[in-house]
């Protein structure tokens, strides 16, 4: 039977695509170990309450209610594996769920192009796969957002970080800000996913941080997050330490743009921080491993 150039090219892509899928699945069965049944093995990433205190001043380990276990995998477990440039390639995107598997990341975080493709070389995996939504800018309206995210899901996406209309914000159209994160909730929640805001920090005042925080709460979402690592700057312990002030204990926060170092996790999630979205998560991991 003669084939075509287009077939085979995809009979090619698709065999390499189930190649990657088994390696690592061997990688994903050397890693279980025990979780906590409330939070899926996840309890750092979800649990503010629990992470509020994980990292003391210094502190070489961190504490698990199931035992101790090293830094490393404590902090693996709060990190999203990111990948967001716009030249991101099939192969870049295979490394970096690769390497999520391999270090036991808790989510990959890639533009929803990509999103089918992680999701198939990560199934079978406790690695989420995180899809950004109205990105980078959050200039889009509402309801082509919550579009994104469906279609996003439909693909594979079980976290989605949305971008807040900031424009709207510091125009203090509060009604319409609140109905942008609370659509893209409703399409979260209604799928089983997680929704996380990204209020982009870097360009609000201390008091529009707070609003933004406010209104991302009362629309139900689940996390709020520094920034997109595409703006003018990126994750501070003030502004998580603020972050957390408003939100409170339960919430989950996100911090991400711009870290690069174990001592940045360590202070960022003294501050607030439950979850830790970084495109240096293995030199993260390294450094984390010297520490202990």
């Amino acid at each position: 039977m003669d084939l075509d150039r287009a077939t085979i090219e995809r009979l090619v892509e698709q065999i390499t695509k189930e190649v990657l899928i088994l390696l690592r699945e061997e990688e994903a069965s050397a890693q279980s170990g025990s979780e906590c049944l409330s939070c899926n093995g996840q309890c750092t990433g979800k649990c503010p309450d629990r992470t509020q205190a994980v990292i003391d001043a210094g502190a070489s380990r961190i504490g698990n209610p199931l035992g101790s276990t090293s830094v490393a995998v404590e902090i693996a477990h709060m990190i999203d594996h990111t990948l967001l440039k716009a030249d991101a390639s099939q192969e870049q995107i295979a490394q970096l769920c690769y390497e999520a598997r391999k270090h036991g990341f808790a989510a990959v975080c890639v533009n929803p192009a990509n999103v089918k493709l992680a999701a198939q070389l990560l199934k079978g995996s406790p690695v989420a796969v995180c899809a950004v939504v109205g990105f980078p800018l959050g200039a889009t309206p509402p309801e082509v957002k919550s579009y994104e995210a469906q279609q996003a899901i439909e693909d594979g996406a079980t976290e989605i970080d949305m971008v807040i209309n900031v424009g709207a914000l510091k125009s203090r159209d509060y009604e319409l800000v609140e109905r942008d994160i609370a659509t893209v909730t409703r399409t979260c929640h209604h799928n089983r996913a997680i929704c996380k805001v990204i209020i982009e920090a870097a360009l609000l005042t201390d008091e529009e941080k707070v609003k933004a925080c406010q209104l991302a709460k009362a629309a139900g979402a689940d996390y709020v997050k520094t920034s997109t690592g595409f703006g003018p700057g990126g994750a501070t312990v003030e502004d998580v330490a603020l972050m957390r002030r408003v939100v409170g204990p339960e919430m989950g926060i996100k911090a991400a743009g711009g870290i690069r170092t174990f001592e940045a996790v360590k202070q960022l999630v003294k501050a607030g921080a439950t979850r830790i979205g970084a495109s240096a998560g293995v030199k993260i991991l390294q450094e984390a491993r010297a520490a202990a």
